[in-house]
C-alpha cells in the first residue's frame, strides 16, 4: 500500500490572476516506491486562530468574530478558509504541485473578517488532504484513497495577504450593504453635493461623533466604497 507525506513549501500571490488568488506550492512524497500515475487531490484549508497571539488593536477587531476575549477559550476554534482541487501527474518518489486558492475580501465571510483584523505576524493554516490515487502495478492499474489523516501546516505571513489585497483593492475594503442603505447614502450624497461614497460615509460618521482616522488626514480621498454585486 502506498504511503504519502505532504509538505506545504510556500504560499505566494498568484501573478496575473483575474481575481485575488494565492498559489500554494506542495511537495508530495511517496515513500514505498509505488509508481503513481495520477492523484485527484482535494485539499481543505483551515485557519487555526488559537495557535498565535494578538495585539490589542487586533483583539479589538476580532471581537466581531469571536466575541469577548474572555470567551476566546471556547469560541476561538479552527474554521474553513477554502477547499480546492488539483491533479497531480505521474511520479515515483516525490513531486511538486501548485494549489490555486481563491481569496475573498468579503467582510461578511469569517476568513475575510479574520484576515482584515490582523496587522502583523502570521496566519496559521492547516491543509487537510483527501482524494484518489491511481497507480501502476504488475497486476495492472490500482486505485487507492488518499488517507484522511494526511495534513500539512503553514504559517502564512500577514504581509503576503496584505500584498495580495493591495494589488487588487489598493487602500480599499469591501462591505456588503442592503440596496435600501445604498439608495439612502446615494440620496445623502446628492442632497449635500458630496462627490464620493467615502466622503459621504465620513460625513455621516463625523455627524455621529465617530469620525474615522482618515477624516483628520489632509489630502484627496483615494478610493470609493462599492456595493458588492452577487449573482
Amino acid at each position: 500500500m502506498p504511503e504519502f507525506a505532504f509538505d506545504c513549501l510556500d504560499i505566494q500571490p498568484e501573478p496575473y490572476a483575474a481575481s485575488p488568488t494565492l498559489a500554494a506550492r506542495l511537495r508530495v512524497a511517496e515513500t514505498t516506491g509505488f509508481s503513481v500515475q495520477a492523484i485527484a487531490l482535494r485539499c481543505q484549508i483551515r485557519i487555526e486562530p488559537a495557535t498565535r497571539g494578538y495585539r490589542d488593536d487586533e483583539r479589538e477587531l476580532l471581537c466581531y468574530l469571536f466575541g469577548d476575549p474572555a470567551r476566546w477559550g471556547r469560541t476561538m476554534r479552527a474554521f474553513p478558509f477554502a477547499t480546492v482541487s488539483a491533479l497531480v501527474g505521474s511520479f515515483v518518489g516525490s513531486t511538486e504541485v501548485r494549489l490555486r486558492i481563491p481569496v475573498s475580501y468579503d467582510l461578511e465571510v469569517a476568513a475575510g473578517k479574520y484576515f482584515h483584523a490582523l496587522r502583523t505576524g502570521v496566519i496559521p493554516l492547516s491543509l487537510l488532504f483527501s482524494g484518489t490515487v491511481f497507480g501502476a502495478t504488475l497486476d495492472g492499474m490500482r486505485v487507492e484513497p488518499v488517507p484522511w489523516h494526511l495534513e500539512a501546516a503553514y504559517r502564512l505571513p500577514v504581509a503576503v495577504w496584505q500584498r495580495l489585497m493591495d494589488a487588487y483593492f489598493p487602500g480599499e475594503a469591501w462591505v456588503r450593504l442592503r440596496r435600501e442603505t445604498v439608495d439612502a447614502v446615494a440620496r445623502y450624497k446628492i442632497t449635500h453635493a458630496i462627490p464620493t461614497w467615502d466622503d459621504a460615509i465620513d460625513a455621516l460618521l463625523t455627524a455621529a461623533g465617530a469620525a474615522p482616522a482618515s477624516a483628520a488626514e489632509p489630502g484627496p480621498v483615494r478610493s470609493e466604497s462599492r456595493r458588492e454585486v452577487t449573482s
